[in-house]
């Protein structure tokens, strides 16, 4: 974001989706979608697709969506209207898949184990006693199956899951989430954000909505909202500042579709993913700074009493604008005594592009692939004109039509 905290997406070892806010410790990324009020039956049904079972006269009857079988293993003979397709222990190929589609079978006998150990996506309660047989997220076993028949269940759905293209990464992470709704999620997300403090439920919730919902804490900028919608494939290019929970999930499912094999990561140093800071740009965010300061002076007077007699002049004080601004063009790091030994060495002093910088990186910390030509530096920055020395890279110069967009992008 252009301001406001970071919300950081990372699976661990064990393929588990843990989320950071801030660069703090992790928690399971299931506690923000809770604290967004989501409950485990519609994470589930979020990020997951569903298998149906069905009880026919002692038989287990399975809907079939024959892509689903690709490159699995069949455990028993897959037939259907007295012809077997698969023949048990042999691979599912892609003929056998438009086979099946070819004579539209939508139903195949399986047998009971074959559910065992999958996963439920929702809570099955016994209306009888009222209790629950297999809560959402629960593996099944043979006996949670005896009680559901008794409970006189006919249908069952469980989660679509294999280890190709669509692993089983949420259900776990929900395992691993100790919370079981809104009110523990947001209490524990202000445990992790004001670490000693004692919870209450509305500091929690003002906390969490401060966090990534308010304007005045939180703003992607246009830039970020047009890349950030560009990313996750959205058309409309959207104004909204501030996230809601579609981006949250949109980003939590792209991750795993990265994770599951579909889709690229992006590349650090594309000139698309990296964009030029102006200096008008710059002043804008030092006269913000400059201006908070004053309010929070003037906020103070005000609060000091003693109203009656205050002219406007006594309350607003100037001086930290000025000072902020002052500071920027006189001390800040990019702001440098123009070479004037002639006209073309001002012209290509003021041409320069630097990547050091506040808010960017250090001569230290910058590596390699950084400071490399890259493809997309064709046409926009000079391949060939950058300091030798330490800076060799991180200083480029525009070339001859480069031009810069509304965006900040070359």
């Amino acid at each position: 974001p252009y301001r406001g905290s970071w919300l950081d997406f990372e699976f661990d070892p064990k393929d588990n989706l843990y989320v950071r806010i801030d660069r703090r410790r992790k928690l399971p990324a299931s506690i923000i979608l809770r604290a967004l009020g989501k409950t485990t039956e519609e994470i589930l049904d979020i990020f997951f697709e569903k298998v149906n079972f069905e009880v026919k006269d002692q038989t287990l009857m399975m809907e079939l969506v024959p892509e689903r079988l690709r490159g699995e293993t069949a455990t028993f003979d897959i037939e259907a209207n007295g012809k077997v397709y698969v023949e048990k222990g042999r691979r599912v190929t892609a003929r056998h898949i438009r086979q099946l589609e070819k004579d539209g079978v939508d139903f195949i006998e399986v047998p009971v184990e074959y559910t065992v150990g999958k996963v439920s996506s929702k809570d099955y309660i016994n209306e009888a006693t009222g209790e629950i047989i297999i809560a959402a997220n629960q593996e099944i076993s043979l006996e949670a199956l005896a009680n559901l028949s008794q409970a006189g269940y006919k249908k069952l759905e469980v989660l679509f899951t294999n280890d190709l293209d669509h692993g089983p990464f949420m259900s776990d992470t929900i395992r691993v989430d100790s919370t079981t709704d809104r009110i523990s999620a947001l209490v524990e997300i202000y445990r992790m954000m004001r670490p000693g403090e004692p919870p209450t439920k509305e500091a929690a919730e003002t906390l969490f909505n401060s966090l990534f919902f308010s304007e005045e804490r939180y703003d992607l900028s246009t830039v970020g909202r047009m890349k950030f919608n560009s990313s996750i494939g959205r058309e409309d290019a959207g104004e909204q500042g501030t996230l809601d929970e579609t981006d949250i999930i949109e980003v939590m499912k792209k991750l795993i579709a990265i994770r599951n094999g579909i889709g690229e990561v992006d590349d650090i140093d594309h000139l698309g993913n990296r964009r030029i800071r102006s200096v008008g740009e710059m002043a804008e965010n030092q006269f913000r700074v400059g201006l908070v300061r004053v309010e929070r002076a003037v906020k103070e007077r005000l609060s000091l009493g003693d109203l009656d007699n205050v002219m406007p002049q006594d309350l607003i004080n100037a001086k930290p604008i000025s000072a902020a601004v002052k500071e920027f063009f006189g001390s800040s790091q990019l702001s440098q005594f123009m070479d004037q030994n002639n006209p073309l060495s001002e012209v290509t002093h003021k041409r320069r592009i630097s990547a050091l910088g506040p808010g960017g990186l250090t001569r230290e910390r910058a590596g390699f692939e950084v400071r490399d030509v890259h493809v997309t530096h064709y046409g926009r920055l000079c391949p060939i004109e950058t300091p030798e020395g330490p800076n060799i890279g991180l200083i480029n110069s525009l070339s001859a039509f480069a031009r810069c967009n509304e965006y900040g992008f070359l």
